[in-house]
């Protein structure tokens, strides 16, 4: 079996959306998944894309896929990689995909001159921190997420 990692195209669209849901599962948030093909397209390929794919494959079978975006350190004055979600799908776990997909996005990151490779972590996710840590990634305690959806976005932006 040879593993692939390449750039998603528009025709993966579909292919990424499901893992995607396949994720949600997982995370037990699959009543949070509202995107569609067309905005997911929309934002990978459309014409201002804010985010980039690459999809993971088994003899041509997708087997996973990492999302990710450029961010930027006011204190390095440098990009950063974001990784917004990576998924292998559960019977290709075990054999190196997830570590070659975060290889492949420590290439870009590197190639593209960030001075960070960020992601977060569920809590309860004791499996995927552990690995997180294997890879010599720090689990950063201080800082927490703040997020605003929509209709706190609207609110704030009328003021």
């Amino acid at each position: 079996m040879t593993m692939t990692i390449a750039p998603a195209t528009a025709a993966d669209v579909p292919v990424i959306l499901d893992l995607i849901r396949q994720l949600a599962v997982y995370e037990k948030l699959e009543h949070m998944v509202t995107g569609t093909q067309a905005m997911l397209h929309d934002n990978l390929f459309g014409p201002r894309p804010v985010c980039e794919c690459v999809l993971a494959r088994v003899d041509a079978r997708p087997i996973g896929f990492a999302l990710y975006f450029s961010t930027f350190s006011t204190f390095l004055c440098k990009p950063g990689l974001y990784l917004e979600d990576l998924f292998i799908v559960p019977d290709a776990r075990g054999a190196g995909h997830g570590k070659a997909l975060l290889a492949h996005l420590a290439r870009i990151a590197e190639a593209r001159g960030c001075g960070r490779f960020e992601w977060r972590v569920l809590d309860w996710n004791a499996p995927s921190i552990a690995f997180y840590r294997s890879l010599g990634a720090a689990i950063l305690p201080e800082w927490h997420l703040v997020r605003m959806v929509e209709p706190e976005i609207r609110a704030l932006a009328a003021r």
